[in-house]
């Protein structure tokens, strides 16, 4: 059978509908805006514990970001959850190691204390992460990443096209969980139904490199999950940072 050139031009749009309804069934519709470029966008690292009845709060805070709209499109938030409250009566089911020696890394470059819940703004400054003036008040006041990176999506991963970079750079891939409740049964914030949000379930180290432009893939995240891509300097200050949300 001939197939007119009509023909196929629709099964070929056909086809490429097709794809991109599946692609969206992976990541939302806006899920690729949140990112370094010429726009203001820092990224927002919150360290915090389930043995803490302080942190409570501040996760209150990263719930009512997707309320606020020109707040939400300026940050790539995540939360890692330290394991040094492990051994005072809970042990928290997100905590790991690696978050911990993150937020030593911080303290001890920016000279802080190390505390839960503790908020660090593109790896320059730390500020107590329930007080929500002064987390505002350390966004608005952050310059705009320099380094951006454009993603598209494929058929298992996401690319990346990075610009250049002014310093050697470090890529992190981060997986993590949108949202999830948890039933704290002992501890400081025993009896407590805490909701937690953008909780870090995975870092992977992509690349590492001098800084110049190239490309980079990154594998999908489980079903669910989000995942952010950070650019890291030596000295731990974020240069480029990108928000994969899942649906």
């Amino acid at each position: 059978m001939i197939v007119s050139s009509t023909k196929r031009k629709t099964l070929a749009l056909a086809i490429v509908a097709t794809w991109l309804a599946a692609a969206g069934s992976i990541f939302a519709t806006d899920s690729l805006i949140f990112q370094s470029d010429e726009t203001q966008t820092s990224l927002i690292e919150l360290f915090t514990s389930e043995g803490c009845s302080s942190c409570p709060p501040s996760e209150r805070w990263m719930s009512t970001l997707k309320t606020s709209p020109d707040l939400w499109k300026k940050v790539v938030p995540i939360a890692f959850h330290v394991d040094y409250w492990d051994h005072l009566g809970w042990r928290d089911p997100f905590a790991s190691r690696i978050a911990t020696a993150r937020q030593r890394a911080y303290a001890q470059r920016l000279g802080e204390d190390v505390y839960t819940p503790a908020l660090v703004v593109d790896g320059r400054s730390i500020v107590v992460g329930s007080r929500r003036e002064a987390v505002e008040a350390a966004i608005a006041v952050a310059a705009p990443l320099p380094v951006a990176m454009t993603p598209s999506q494929t058929a298992d991963g996401v690319t990346l096209e990075i610009a250049a970079s002014p310093v050697a750079v470090k890529a992190l891939r981060i997986a993590y969980d949108p949202e999830r409740a948890t039933h704290v049964s002992a501890g400081e914030n025993d009896g407590e139904r805490l909701r937690e949000y953008r909780i870090v379930r995975d870092v992977e180290t992509l690349a590492e490199w001098d800084g110049a432009a190239r490309r980079l893939t990154a594998r999908l995240p489980p079903a669910g999950q989000g995942q952010a891509i950070l650019l890291q300097s030596a000295d731990l200050r974020i240069v480029g940072a990108l928000d994969l949300r899942p649906v």
